[in-house]
């Protein structure tokens, strides 16, 4: 099962920009799809975007136009870019799979939007 590491996360001001990155340690191939998820205090756990093998890509209604989900197979890194972020951005993000089983949850990288 492919682990996957969080990281880029950080406190910025409203408007700005982040690039966040999951690090797989095997293949990013072998999974269906990778998934970003963020959680804020006291929230359930929610899929923000999507990217398949394929490279189609889905995200919620929340943040369509402003985030954007990449893959670099031959890195076997996925990226979240997060631009005109907003307060209501800020929560822990997470990257997991997205169409198949899921695997254990990494300790997610914390996304800060505050002036």
């Amino acid at each position: 099962q492919v682990q996957l590491v969080e990281s880029g996360g950080g406190l910025v001001q409203p408007g700005g920009s982040l690039r966040l990155s999951c690090a797989a340690s095997g293949s990013l191939r072998s999974m269906y799809a990778v998934g970003w998820y963020r959680q804020a205090p006291g929230k359930q756990r929610d899929l923000v975007a999507r990217i398949r093998s394929s490279g189609s890509t889905n995200y919620a209604d929340s943040v369509k136009g402003r985030f954007t989900i990449s893959r670099d197979n031959a890195k076997n890194t996925a990226y979240l870019q997060m631009n005109s972020l907003k307060p209501e951005d800020t929560a822990v993000y997470y990257c997991n799979e997205a169409l198949g089983v899921q695997g254990p949850w990494g300790q997610g990288t914390l996304v800060t939007v505050s002036s």
